[in-house]
């Protein structure tokens, strides 16, 4: 069977969420998000989660065992190396994640949501790649707002991942989300009815 699988990607806070409840809400898709994959993989107790301790120390975990995601946050996006490195053992579980998913799926089109999709190169996961994007200053407003954070911070987040233009580039769909939901709507409408040749 060939499965159309959408890989949706973006930029932080552009608005893909948004995007893959509509896919879930509306067309009853199945959707599988690799920030859930990587929140799984981080969990206590598991190995990943070890390795991150013994590297920074215990510091990084909260007091019941879990991840102290604000902390390690401060150190991926102040420092690349160290961002490389949690990617190196966290993307080979997400694909991995990814891969079972969509051999038991028996859906013939699936939504795999991943924001890190070419920058992990996971792209040979999918048959088609949605990019969602809005305005520079749109993304940083929204994530600023969304995360509580500071211009900086998100102003770092933003810098840690591909451009949006870049990302657009390689797309076989990208998907404005810098007016109203209604015309974002619309336009995954037309995506998914869409058939890349």
């Amino acid at each position: 069977m060939n499965k159309r699988i959408i890989g949706l990607t973006g930029g932080i806070a552009t608005g893909k969420t948004t995007v893959a409840n509509y896919l879930a809400s509306a067309y009853s898709l199945p959707v599988f998000d690799a920030d859930i994959y990587a929140r799984d993989a981080v969990s206590p107790g598991s190995p990943i989660l070890d390795a991150i301790a013994s590297r920074y120390g215990n510091e990084i975990l909260l007091p019941d065992g879990s991840l102290n995601r604000q902390k390690l946050g401060e150190i991926i996006f102040q420092q690349q190396t160290e961002r490389h490195w949690i990617e190196s053992i966290i993307h080979p579980y997400v694909r991995d994640r990814f891969l079972k998913a969509i051999a038991e799926s028996t859906s013939t089109t699936l939504v795999l949501v991943i924001p890190l999709l070419i920058e992990a190169q996971m792209t040979n996961l999918v048959t088609e790649i949605w990019v969602v994007i809005c305005s520079e200053s749109q993304q940083l407003q929204r994530l600023i707002e969304r995360n509580h954070l500071t211009p900086e911070q998100a102003q770092a987040r933003i810098n840690s991942q591909l451009s949006l233009a870049e990302k657009a580039a390689i797309a076989d769909i990208v998907l404005d989300n810098s007016s109203s939901l209604e015309a974002l709507i619309k336009q995954v409408d037309t995506a998914l009815n869409f058939v890349p040749t």
